[in-house]
């Protein structure tokens, strides 16, 4: 399924951004530091990035993690949708959970990465990364939605 384009409520047209909860056997999950220069740099996020003109969610995540980590996805699922208003776009995140690939991630583009368990113990995290923690600490109490 790919994605359509959008306009944020105050006209700026939205960012469709895929973005890839890696979740290992023991509960971890992949956090990467964004690198200098783009916006936020420094702060945690989960690995992703933007979606291409036709491209579905997934093609793009296995795309991005591909550019971004060097693995290949051979497992994911589509989790969850959120939007947030960021001072230079408004994004609106796909979340998969990603639970298989092929190869080890490694930072390609010299961002640090981090295995975690929850609670994070890095910080900052970026502000769409907040909730997502939030979720997984609620599935680690309940189970899966």
């Amino acid at each position: 399924m790919t994605v359509n384009c959008a306009v944020a409520p105050d006209g700026r047209p939205v960012t469709d951004v895929a973005v890839g909860v890696m979740m290992q056997a023991d509960g971890s999950y992949l956090l990467a530091q964004r690198p200098l220069g783009k916006p936020y740099e420094g702060y945690w996020e989960f690995p992703g990035g933007k979606l291409e003109a036709g491209e579905s969610v997934e093609a793009a995540l296995s795309r991005e993690l591909h550019e971004e980590l060097g693995i290949d996805v051979t497992e994911c699922e589509r989790w969850r949708t959120l939007e947030h208003d960021y001072p230079h776009a408004y994004v609106r995140l796909y979340f998969c959970k990603v639970t298989a690939w092929n190869g080890q991630p490694v930072g390609r583009e010299g961002q640090a990465l981090a295995w975690q368990h929850l609670p994070a113990s890095v910080s900052p995290m970026l502000p769409a990364a907040i909730p997502v923690l939030e979720w997984l600490v609620a599935e680690s109490v309940q189970g899966p939605a």
